[in-house]
C-alpha cells in the first residue's frame, strides 16, 4: 500500500510521486415542507409510501407543478456560494430505468441550470486556504428507495423520497488531497445550514456526495476519473478518496489502465469496488421536459433574496476577530454553526468578548463534548453564562468560584446571582479577613518562607494554601498583594 508523501498533497508510489485530483458532486436535500413538483410531505421517517402523491407515483396524466420555495432556496444557496444566478433555466428529463424511479426519468437540469459558476474558500487542516470553484448548482428530483432486506425473495420500493427536491452542487476539480475534500464538505455543509437551505443531516441522507477521483504525475494532464457514489459522512469521504487514489496508483504502476466507472466504498473493508461503467450525458438522452416551461426570474426577485441573506461564516469570523478581538481559531470555532454564533453573541453582548469566548469555547464546549450534547441541548443558557461573567467582572466572585457556580447551574439550573447570595459564594475582598489567613499560613511554614525569599516563584504555593483555606472565596489579587508584602518578594 502506498504511503502519503511528506508534504501532505502528493502520494508516494513505487515509481515516484503522484498527485490526486478531486471533484465533488454534492446532493443537498432542499429545506421545504413539500416536494419539488408536488404537495406531498418531505418529513423523514414516515411509513413506507405514506408521503406519496399521484405525481410522485407517476400516475398517467399527472403533471408537475414547480414549488417556488424550492426555487427560492436554490437561489439563496447560489448567492451564498458567490455564484451567478441564471435568470432563465430549463428543466430536462434525464432518462434511465431504475425500480424506484416510477416515471422512467428524473426531472433535472442539464445545459441551463438555475445557478452557474461560483466559489468557496476553504481553510485546510495545515492552516492554508484553497479556493474551490463551483461549476454549477441545479435542481432535481430525488428517486425513491429500494429495500432489499424486507422480504426473502423480493425487493420492495418506498417512494417517500421520490420527488423530494435536491440541489446538486458540482465543484471544479480543484481539490488535491482527502483532507482538503473533507474541509470543503465541512465548509459547504456549514454554509447550507447557515442559510437554512439544507439541514445537512448526513445520517438521514439529506446531504451526501459523489466524489470523482483521478491521479496523475505532478503537472501532467488529467487522468481517467472514477466516481465513488453516495458517501454519507465526511469521514467516509476522506477514507474513500485515499483508498481509491492508492488503488489507481497501484493499477497504473503495475502496467494497467484505469477504466472510467462508478464505484462504491466499503468502509468495513477499506476499499472501493465497481458498481457500473460510468455513463456520459448522451447515455441519459436529456431533453427539455415538455410539461414544464422555462423558469424565468427577474433581477429584482434575485436582489430581494440577496438582501435578506444572513451574515455567513466567513464574514462573521472576520467580524468576531475585529469587533471582539478573538483569535482566528476561536473566531472560526464560534462562527462554524449558526446556533453557536448566536449563543456566543448573546453571551458577549455588552461584555468582554475574549472572556465570553473563553467561557463558551473552553468551559461550555468542553462540558458539552464530554456529555455528547450540542449547543441546542446546553443546560446553561446564554443568559445564565452572561450572568456568571457579570459576577466575575464585578469582583463578586473569583474565577474559581465561577467554575463552581457553572457546575451548579449546569446541574440544578437557576439564576446565578441568586445562587451566589443563597450559598454565600461571594468573593472575600475584605483585606483584614484575608490577612488573618495569610498570617496563619506564613507562620505555620517558616521553611517555605525562606525558600520563597530565595525563589519568588514559590509564592504560588502560598496562594494555593490561602485559597484552599478560604474555600476559594478570597480575592486572588488581594491574596497576591498581601503575600508579596509579607514575604518581602
Amino acid at each position: 500500500m502506498s504511503a502519503p508523501a511528506t508534504n501532505g498533497k502528493l502520494i508516494k508510489g513505487a515509481s515516484g510521486d503522484w498527485e490526486v485530483v478531486i471533484g465533488m458532486e454534492v446532493h443537498a436535500q432542499v429545506t421545504s415542507n413539500a416536494k419539488l413538483f408536488s404537495g406531498a410531505s418531505t418529513a423523514f421517517g414516515g411509513r413506507p409510501n405514506s408521503h406519496v402523491s399521484l405525481v410522485d407515483a407517476a400516475m398517467p396524466g399527472m403533471l408537475p407543478v414547480i414549488n417556488e420555495e424550492c426555487v427560492r432556496q436554490a437561489i439563496r444557496t447560489g448567492l451564498g456560494l458567490n455564484a451567478r444566478v441564471n435568470l432563465k433555466s430549463v428543466f430536462d428529463r434525464k432518462n434511465y430505468f431504475y425500480p424506484d424511479l416510477p416515471q422512467g426519468y428524473q426531472i433535472s437540469q442539464y445545459k441551463s441550470p438555475i445557478v452557474g459558476e461560483g466559489e468557496v474558500t476553504v481553510e485546510t487542516a495545515d492552516g492554508d486556504t484553497v479556493t474551490v470553484g463551483i461549476e454549477r448548482l441545479h435542481l432535481e428530483q430525488d428517486a425513491g428507495k429500494s429495500l432489499h432486506d424486507q422480504h426473502a425473495t423480493m425487493s420492495l420500493v418506498d417512494l417517500n423520497r421520490s420527488g423530494v427536491a435536491l440541489m446538486e452542487i458540482v465543484s471544479k476539480p480543484d481539490l488535491r488531497c482527502a483532507d482538503d475534500a473533507k474541509a470543503f464538505m465541512t465548509k459547504l455543509r456549514s454554509i447550507l445550514r447557515w442559510l437554512g437551505t439544507c439541514d445537512g443531516d448526513m445520517e438521514k441522507g439529506n446531504l451526501r456526495a459523489d466524489v470523482n477521483v483521478s491521479v496523475r504525475r505532478p503537472g501532467a494532464a488529467l487522468g481517467t476519473r472514477c466516481e465513488i457514489k453516495n458517501l454519507n459522512s465526511i469521514r467516509f469521504i476522506g477514507q474513500a478518496i485515499e483508498c481509491e487514489a492508492r488503488r489507481q496508483i497501484e493499477v497504473i504502476e503495475d502496467g494497467g489502465t484505469i477504466q472510467q466507472e462508478t464505484r462504491l466504498f466499503d468502509p468495513d473493508r477499506g476499499e472501493t469496488r465497481p458498481m457500473r461503467s460510468k455513463e456520459e450525458a448522451h447515455d441519459y438522452r436529456y431533453f427539455p421536459d415538455p410539461d414544464l416551461l422555462p423558469l424565468e426570474l427577474t433581477p429584482a426577485y434575485v436582489e430581494a433574496l440577496k438582501s435578506a441573506l444572513p451574515e455567513l461564516p466567513d464574514a462573521k469570523r472576520a467580524r468576531f476577530t475585529g469587533d471582539y478581538g478573538l483569535s482566528p481559531y476561536d473566531a472560526g470555532v464560534l462562527a462554524s454553526e449558526r446556533e453557536v454564533a448566536e449563543f456566543f453573541e448573546e453571551v458577549a453582548a455588552g461584555r468582554d468578548g475574549k472572556a465570553a469566548a473563553n467561557w463558551v469555547v473552553n468551559e461550555l464546549f468542553g462540558r458539552l463534548n464530554r456529555e455528547g450534547k450540542d449547543i441546542a441541548a446546553s443546560p446553561v443558557s446564554a443568559a445564565q453564562l452572561g450572568a456568571i461573567l457579570d459576577l466575575i467582572a464585578a469582583g463578586t466572585i473569583s474565577g474559581k468560584i465561577a467554575k463552581d457556580l457553572f457546575e451548579i447551574v449546569w446541574v440544578d439550573g437557576g439564576d446565578p446571582r441568586a445562587i451566589v447570595e443563597a450559598r454565600s459564594m461571594v468573593q472575600v475582598s475584605d483585606v483584614s479577613a484575608i490577612e488573618k489567613i495569610v498570617d496563619e499560613i506564613v507562620a505555620a511554614h517558616p521553611d517555605k518562607v525562606a525558600q520563597a525569599k530565595a525563589k519568588p516563584t514559590l509564592i504560588g504555593w502560598f496562594v494555593g494554601q490561602v485559597m484552599r483555606a478560604s474555600g476559594g472565596r478570597a480575592n486572588p489579587q488581594a491574596v497576591n498583594e498581601l503575600l508579596r508584602r509579607k514575604l518581602g518578594v
